[in-house]
């Protein structure tokens, strides 16, 4: 068999003819850009970020802003459960932190009132 180049529909390399431009492929073409589905709507954290934040600033804080840390995690596992925001993990993670703060604290002041009470009751030896 020869090859007859003025025969279009000859194929010397045994491949099937080229689709023209804009011409669907077998697996379709993407849509242009600003077609389609919108991105996606994040929803705030804000009440969860500052539920861990001021958790663990209550470390260096005796505990006081671990009490609002607290607060703002409530709020916002409430706000969560809605649906009204995300961030469920650090809004518990923020309730734990806080909480263990506050007992710490708790726990710290309690040995230091049974000591001073210990050593008031043991009386001077001067």
């Amino acid at each position: 068999m020869t090859y007859d180049p003025y025969n279009p529909k000859q194929d010397p390399f045994g491949q099937p003819p080229a689709q023209p431009y804009g011409q669907p492929g077998p697996y379709g073409q993407q849509p242009a850009y600003g077609y389609g589905y919108p991105p996606p709507v994040q929803k705030p954290q804000t009440n969860a970020i500052l539920a861990l934040v001021l958790s663990c600033v209550g470390i260096a804080t005796c505990g006081l802003t671990a009490i609002a840390g607290v607060i703002f995690g409530h709020i916002a596992m409430a706000r969560i459960k809605r649906g009204e925001e995300d961030g469920r993990g650090m809004a518990l993670a923020g309730v734990i932190v806080g909480y263990v703060v506050i007992v710490g604290y708790l726990l710290y002041l309690a040995v230091i009132v049974i000591a001073i009470i210990a050593a008031a009751k043991q009386g001077s030896t001067y």
